[in-house]
């Protein structure tokens, strides 16, 4: 049997529950290779089962390492659930509330984290897909040419996610972001029709099958940008530097954040400094304040100081990491892009 359905069982065993249900498209395809286009229900349970939508059998059939069934009604499923001796039934956090209604009559309901648990830790093959995106993504900036680009900033965005795709990316692994003078002060800046203006910030990834990147570069033109580029490279580093397995990850976090407070601009660092990413581009844990799950190997976890001084600009770096003994850092791009 598949290790993380292996170890997911021996969680249900642990807790008395005998099946899990998962509805979230990335968790579905996580466990099964099957990833729903409209619907689909896998039910995670000794043998275990997906029921499929109509359209998606095909699909499903072809690529899930599950036994697909094809989904009939909810009736049907919570009978055929019954029948097989389902009474205790562990659920997502994420699922949705009409559904839940209509299973909490059914079951006795616990809200589970078990698929989080797994997808924690990546294996080889998942870290080499991330590596790919990511190599096809820093490949697609370089090749863009941002400092000598003329084009507005949603041109040039539209620009790189073209550039990915005909690289390898099968699409963006989020929408990219491209914001110039007082537009990068804004952390998730949607790209207008202004030419660039300076500074540049650019927030990008691609998915490769299935796995996303994510990497951010801030281009600096003048003392005062330099400046807060050179804290934010600090931290940057600084923080890579400290991670290790053991450490709580809220330890990463603080080890940024107390850098750029020391310099006067802790209140202007707005966000935590980073995430976890796979078939999600964001992923648990991440390095935060409220995040204490203790680093371990096999995580890979983005590290993105930022601070962003509003109405003026702002300065965002961001590497992603696999962590194997220390953080190795995913990727051959420079900080500073000149």
């Amino acid at each position: 049997m598949d290790l993380h359905l292996d170890n997911i069982l021996k969680d249900l065993q642990k807790d008395d529950i005998q099946a899990y249900l998962l509805t979230q498209f990335t968790n579905v395809e996580y466990i099964s290779n099957y990833k729903p286009t409209s619907f689909a229900f896998c039910i995670i349970k000794d043998d275990p089962i997906i029921y499929a939508s109509s359209m998606d059998m095909e699909i499903a059939n072809k690529n899930s390492k599950i036994d697909v069934r094809k989904y009939e009604s909810f009736e049907v499923m919570v009978r055929e659930l019954k029948d097989d001796g389902i009474k205790d039934l562990a659920i997502e956090p994420t699922l949705p509330f009409s559904t839940y209604e209509k299973l909490e009559n059914e079951f006795t309901i616990s809200s589970k984290t078990y698929i989080d648990k797994q997808r924690m830790i990546k294996t080889p093959l998942e870290i080499d897909k991330i590596t790919k995106a990511t190599e096809i993504a820093q490949k697609s900036f370089l090749e863009l040419d941002i400092l000598n680009n003329t084009g507005a900033e949603k041109e040039i965005a539209f620009d790189l996610v073209r550039l990915m795709i005909g690289n390898g990316a099968l699409k963006e692994s989020f929408d990219t972001i491209v914001a110039s003078g007082s537009s990068s002060s804004l952390p998730h800046a949607v790209p207008g029709d202004k030419q660039l203006m300076q500074p540049i910030l650019v927030d990008w990834g691609a998915i490769f099958e299935g796995y996303c990147s994510d990497n951010t570069r801030t281009m600096v033109y003048t003392e005062a940008q330099q400046e807060i580029w050179d804290i934010v490279a600090e931290a940057h580093d600084k923080a890579i530097k400290a991670i290790k397995p053991g450490l709580k990850c809220s330890e990463i976090d603080k080890v940024a954040r107390d850098i750029i407070t020391d310099y006067g601009y802790g209140d202007k660092f707005i966000h935590s400094t980073g995430h976890s990413l796979g078939l999600d581009i964001h992923e648990t844990p991440g390095f935060s304040l409220r995040d204490d799950t203790k680093i371990e190997n096999g995580m890979v976890i983005t590290v993105e100081p930022g601070i962003y001084l509003k109405g003026e600009f702002g300065v965002r770096l961001e590497d992603t990491v696999a962590i194997n003994n220390k953080a190795n850092v995913i990727g051959d791009l420079p900080l500073m892009i000149d």
